[in-house]
């Protein structure tokens, strides 16, 4: 496996860590970023849509993230003959660590792969949006992962930090 994808770390004891290369420790205002009660986090983005979404991908994949899939809402919207401001949900994860969370509990595969949302509201302002990891634990009861969640908020938050205001 790439030294770029998670790794699995076992210490003298039973506790697991992980560990992605490229990925910093937290800064102090991500690790008191505000979770919202339906457990979505946002993040005003520094630049246009496209612009956006090009570096969020550039990010992920500098960091050896598996990006999946590119879904251009607003387009789905106007085939459908919907008028939708920029909306666009970028799939991403890493196997390595998300699988981690179905195993503690199967149906956690319904948050998986990671889900990031890039849209503009009504002002032109970019967001982007994903769901907290510390809430998705909570939806599913998963309560022996802590590591790998902690790890899976540090990721994201490093990559919406790659576009921040």
């Amino acid at each position: 496996m790439s030294n770029r994808f998670a790794t699995l770390l076992l210490s003298a004891g039973t506790a697991a860590v992980i560990t992605l290369s490229g990925v910093p420790a937290l800064a102090a205002n991500e690790a008191e970023r505000e979770v919202g009660a339906d457990g979505l986090v946002s993040t005003k983005s520094a630049y246009p849509m496209d612009e956006t979404i090009e570096r969020l991908i550039a990010d992920i994949e500098s960091k050896g993230i598996t990006y999946f899939l590119t879904v251009d809402q607003r387009q789905l919207a106007a085939d459908a003959g919907i008028e939708l401001n920029p909306s666009t949900l970028l799939i991403f994860g890493n196997p390595a660590l998300g699988s981690h969370f179905i195993t503690a509990r199967p149906e956690a595969g319904l948050d998986w792969p990671v889900r990031l949302l890039v849209h503009e509201d009504v002002d032109g302002q970019v967001w982007t949006t994903y769901t907290d990891f510390g809430w998705i634990a909570d939806r599913h009861d998963i309560t022996n992962r802590q590591a790998e969640f902690g790890m899976a908020t540090q990721v994201i938050s490093s990559i919406t930090a790659s576009v921040a205001e």
